[in-house]
């Protein structure tokens, strides 16, 4: 009766074999019998596995007395999926430099490093997933019904920002404030930045090769990331900046730049995900659901736009440059 159940549930092409008998299928890198089913269901459609609607989607909010066992299970997840989609919260925008600069790019650098060098972190939010798109399952998710039905994406909140205390846009707390981020329960709850600076280095999502970073015009997401990472101020030169990048984050695909070579699109990310028709889950300005709506629409954007391999996009940062030519497709 099982069997019966999961053919019928995923649909399973039962005379494959019989029209090709030298037929062979991909191995995937899980024991787990379901995600096995996902994957090949995936692989033989040649496209995203779109989640029922009755499946849940789990925030999981990080706190620093969760801290380790989440990057537990962040160890134990990223080598099956290996795309992460990425998005921050910060305080927004608050230097503009003066003076003489040699280009726009050099500019944008000078006021990411500024502004990132000077503010501080409030939250991260990581959605991880196959090449698929589908999401990782978690053990130990609340709220639902049946565990195993549940996909997790990550949300890190912060506590060095100090809204008493520290430089701020006044436009960009309050938009935080309405999107219900809590400063005082972060001041008093949140991650120390430089213990998720050691977890992260130790947590095979950094310095690896064969993770695919998916953002939305992330300068400065990265530049806050190098700050955890290196516990320094972001680089002088812009081609310093690039290289620790290219070291860390190896293979990197900002949407902002695909953009350009989807018939003129423009706009930010939730106008982008409108117009693909990509639902968002939680809450706007929040990172963890963002860094969900970023990922659901980098699939659909390579779905519709894009044919075989984005390798020749990657590593380009919308509005950065380096003299080299390095990003500069």
């Amino acid at each position: 009766m099982a069997k019966t159940l999961e053919r019928e549930r995923f649909h399973f092409p039962t005379n494959l074999f019989l029209l090709y008998p030298h037929f062979s299928l991909p191995t995937f890198p899980t024991r787990d019998p379901l995600k096995c089913a996902i994957k090949l269901l995936s692989w033989l459609q040649g496209m995203p596995l779109i989640l029922p609607k009755s499946d849940s989607i789990q925030i999981r909010e990080v706190w620093n007395d969760n801290l380790e066992e989440e990057f537990a299970l962040i160890r134990e997840i990223v080598d099956d999926y290996p795309y992460i989609a990425m998005d921050t919260e910060f305080p927004g925008i608050v230097l503009r430099p003066v003076g003489n600069f040699k280009n726009s790019y050099d500019y944008h650098y000078q006021t990411l490093k500024d502004n990132v060098d000077m503010l501080k972190l409030i939250q991260l939010g990581l959605t991880f997933s196959d090449e698929y798109g589908n999401l990782p399952t978690c053990a130990g998710a609340t709220d639902v019904d049946d565990e195993s039905h549940s996909c997790c994406i990550w949300q890190f909140n912060f506590r060095e920002f100090n809204v008493n205390e520290d430089v701020f846009a006044n436009d960009s707390i309050e938009l935080l404030r309405q999107s219900g981020i809590d400063f005082k329960k972060n001041n008093d709850d949140g991650i120390d930045a430089h213990r998720f600076g050691e977890l992260l280095m130790s947590s095979g999502i950094v310095l690896n090769d064969n993770v695919h970073w998916v953002t939305f015009h992330s300068g400065y997401d990265f530049g806050y990331l190098l700050k955890l990472l290196t516990c320094q101020n972001l680089p002088d030169a812009q081609v310093e900046f690039f290289n620790l990048i290219n070291m860390y984050f190896p293979t990197v695909y900002d949407i902002k730049h695909l953009m350009k070579f989807c018939n003129s699109l423009h706009g930010g990310l939730n106008k982008l995900a409108e117009l693909l028709e990509v639902e968002r889950v939680g809450i706007c300005h929040q990172a963890g659901s963002d860094s969900l709506l970023t990922s659901c629409t980098f699939r659909k954007l390579k779905d519709n736009f894009f044919s075989g391999s984005l390798e020749k996009y990657a590593g380009v940062l919308y509005g950065l440059g380096v003299e080299n030519g390095q990003g500069a497709h």
